[in-house]
């Protein structure tokens, strides 16, 4: 069944010879994925309970299909119809890939590249796209397992090679049509999605964008049936059922290697833990998934097939969101990546007798909320997520797996003083050198970064980025959670709290009164810059409300208001 789509509001440019798509749709059919995906994201989340049950699948589809659409973007001005874009799509979604389900909607993407190489995506090209995408993706598996996305991409290219119509629109009605019926069946057909009641997460999403095909194809959307998510009983029954060891999701991008090395990496992935994916990029390159406890080990084998770089290194362990929950995630490591920090000075460094090129310094930060991050990656860190708690362990992984003789860390306030000490020793060998700055809160963190300078000498670029964390005034924003006593007083359930640091100085009932409070007091002792990081729990209107009162109270305050996504604080603040 499928609902008429408002035609008017998809005009379509000429098309191909032959009813297929021109490159310009193709383009928009990116987009539009993106845009299907956001509306999408939080029912995709809710169905990941496999191989994980971390509710981040719709999260991790759509960021990948946004590096994607943003690489195929860069490549307008570029000849080559279809298959520039499809090309550009693949290697911008293998870069930008996020979780296992990233790296496979990367292959189906080089599927669709591979098969519009000669000719432009016609009936024809998307049923060999399809076919080789499913190839793709196997071939990049350690353990492929069925009754997941494997299963309903190859029925989406099998009911596509026994269409018996030829055209676009007719390929690619049957091959949505055949995906959403594998999917109903995957239920069934993977005993932790049965125990769950629900269908697989990532299949899920491939429908999404097999049905945007069909929407940009015939500017008809096909409707779906509801997908249920799993319950938080039924995931609580699980977890208690197999409580897990500490785990990480290691991510890598691997240049200079071969099918070979590619092969031997798979290999030795698999026995390190699961959920393996090594791929192609089409470019030269190839992008590496696991789930693993030893993070360290995953990136010493990814050095051992080629040039490691855009490493991201994520806590799994304890990561019991309910669904829906995963806006609020962590972000995990990116190291090398495009916001992964400056490529100035190389050298290298051996290990276990592979040598591999490395760049001299990096930042690594410590960051709560997906904003936070995303705020952190652009000013050149590599990011370690700190929700819903960062543990010793997981810093020293991210240290370990960081390709820099010297590493400057952020912590923000994540861990204990003497966690970080003995953080800081173990992290420290004959190759690496390890500096714990003292930044006590994210915005202490980025004021220290918005000065930090590769062109200095460590100790000197660690002392400018420490004295800019200490000259920053920091407070938050809270919500009392229960009854407490305080420097300042008993607070009750549902108070507003001020801190300067880590002491609560405002109670109020009225959480925009005590948060006026807080800044009347941190400005009176002066102040230029005021940032205000707003949580994940910040009601409607409380940042700007905040932003009016400095106007007001204070002018010739700048003011500087960004979404962190962080859960404890309602509006994290810092002064300058």
């Amino acid at each position: 069944m499928a609902a008429r789509a408002d035609r008017a509001s998809k005009s379509r440019d000429a098309g191909t010879p032959g009813g297929g798509l021109s490159d310009r749709e193709f383009l928009r059919w990116g987009h539009a994925c993106v845009a299907a995906l956001e509306q999408a994201r939080v029912e995709i989340d809710g169905l990941n309970v496999f191989p994980v049950p971390d509710s981040d699948t719709g999260r991790n589809l759509l960021a990948t299909m946004r590096a994607a659409t943003a690489e195929a973007d860069a490549a307008v001005a570029s000849a080559g119809g279809v298959h520039r874009y499809a090309a550009a799509m693949a290697h911008g979604a293998t870069v930008g890939a996020r979780g296992n389900s990233g790296i496979i909607l990367a292959q189906v993407l080089r599927g669709v590249a591979e098969a519009t190489r000669d000719s432009g995506l016609t009936g024809a090209t998307y049923r060999t796209a399809l076919a080789r995408a499913a190839q793709l993706v196997r071939g990049s598996l350690s353990e492929p397992v069925e009754g997941t996305i494997l299963t309903v991409l190859d029925r989406a290219s099998a009911t596509a090679r026994e269409c018996a119509g030829s055209g676009l629109a007719e390929v690619a009605r049957a091959a949505a049509e055949g995906a959403a019926r594998a999917l109903d069946e995957t239920g069934d057909q993977l005993e932790v999605l049965r125990a769950a009641g629900v269908v697989d997460a990532g299949a899920r999403g491939l429908l999404v964008l097999l049905d945007t095909m069909v929407a940009v194809v015939t500017g008809e959307t096909p409707v779906r049936r509801e997908y249920p998510a799993a319950t938080g009983a039924r995931l609580g029954d699980r977890r208690r059922a197999a409580p897990e060891p500490v785990r990480y999701e290691v991510m890598f991008r691997i240049l200079e290697s071969d099918e070979n090395q590619a092969d031997r990496l798979r290999s030795r992935l698999a026995v390190l833990g699961d959920s393996v994916v090594v791929a192609a990029d089409a470019a030269g390159g190839w992008a590496a998934h696991v789930h693993c406890a030893d993070a360290g080990a995953a990136v010493e084998a990814g050095i051992a097939a080629g040039r490691v770089r855009d490493i991201r290194i994520e806590y799994l362990a304890g990561d019991h969101r309910e669904p829906g929950a995963a806006a609020a995630g962590a972000a995990g490591t990116r190291i090398g990546g495009r916001g992964g920090g400056a490529d100035t000075g190389r050298g290298a460094v051996r290990h276990d007798g592979v040598v591999t090129e490395v760049v001299d310094r990096g930042v690594l930060a410590v960051a709560a909320g997906p904003g936070a991050a995303e705020l952190f990656e652009a000013a050149g860190a590599v990011v370690l997520g700190a929700e819903p708690a960062l543990e010793s362990a997981a810093l020293l992984a991210a240290i370990r797996g960081m390709p820099h003789r010297e590493v400057l860390v952020l912590p923000n306030g994540a861990l204990p003083a003497h966690e970080l000490v003995a953080v800081g020793a173990a992290a420290r060998d004959a190759h690496r050198d390890v500096l714990l700055l003292p930044s006590a809160s994210m915005v202490q963190g980025l004021a220290a970064l918005a000065v930090h300078d590769r062109a200095r000498i460590a100790v000197d670029d660690a002392f400018a980025m420490s004295e800019a964390a200490a000259g920053t005034r920091w407070g938050a924003l809270r919500r009392a959670e229960g009854r407490a006593l305080t420097m300042v007083g008993t607070c009750a359930p549902g108070d507003g709290l001020g801190l300067v640091g880590h002491d609560v100085v405002v109670i109020d009932r009225d959480t925009r009164a005590a948060g006026y409070t807080l800044l009347d007091r941190m400005l009176g002792l002066g102040g230029e810059l005021v940032t205000l990081l707003v949580g994940a729990g910040a009601p409607d209107g409380l940042a700007g409300d905040l932003a009016e009162h400095i106007g007001a109270e204070f002018p010739g305050v700048e003011v500087a208001v960004y979404s962190g996504g962080q859960r404890a604080d309602l509006i994290q603040i810092g002064v300058e």
